[in-house]
């Protein structure tokens, strides 16, 4: 299957994305956006606020593994972690629901430029002043009764979205 070993995985390239977590209670969606973003090798995801943090069983049995190959760190301010990404000129756009968000598939990703992504907690979405920090917004549009996905369900689609822009295409 052509499997990279975890010091394979930690010299190759990465997508140039951050995923930031802001204040995911669920330990196993943490997990499943670590081993989502293994699969995509994700430069970093940064666990922010409540968001738990490895070694926690809960999350290794969604991560299986992958929170040994991805880059990942613990910010107390979700906040402060955009702020530091925009001082190394990372453009940090917030997937949420919000006036004047963009769609996902009319937003495209552009080469040599480096992304963050802030998907926020289950109930509440991301802070509202760290969407004010951010670039803009992205919505994935919905087509059924409910007007809101799993946050790793929604990280899946996004870093897929951005995989497709900058790797796969």
């Amino acid at each position: 299957m052509k499997r990279l070993s975890v010091e394979e995985f930690q010299q190759a390239e990465k997508l140039p994305l951050v995923v930031v977590l802001d204040n995911v209670r669920s330990m196993h969606n943490v997990g499943s956006v670590l081993r989502t973003a293994d699969a995509f090798r994700v430069e970093e995801v940064v666990l922010c606020g409540i968001t738990g943090s490895p070694p926690h069983p809960e999350i290794h049995k969604t991560a299986l593994g992958a929170e040994d190959s991805v880059n990942w760190r613990h910010c107390s301010s979700t906040l402060e972690a955009v702020e530091a990404l925009k001082a190394e000129g990372v453009e940090v756009l917030s997937v949420e629901q919000a006036e004047g968000s963009s769609m996902l598939p009319s937003f495209h990703a552009q080469r040599g430029k480096r992304y963050a992504i802030v998907l926020g907690n289950e109930v509440k979405g991301v802070e509202q002043q760290v969407i004010d920090a951010s670039a803009g917004c992205l919505e994935i549009p919905q087509l059924g009764t409910k007007h809101s996905m799993n946050v790793s369900v929604t990280a899946g689609i996004v870093i897929y979205h951005f995989a497709l822009d900058l790797i796969l295409s």
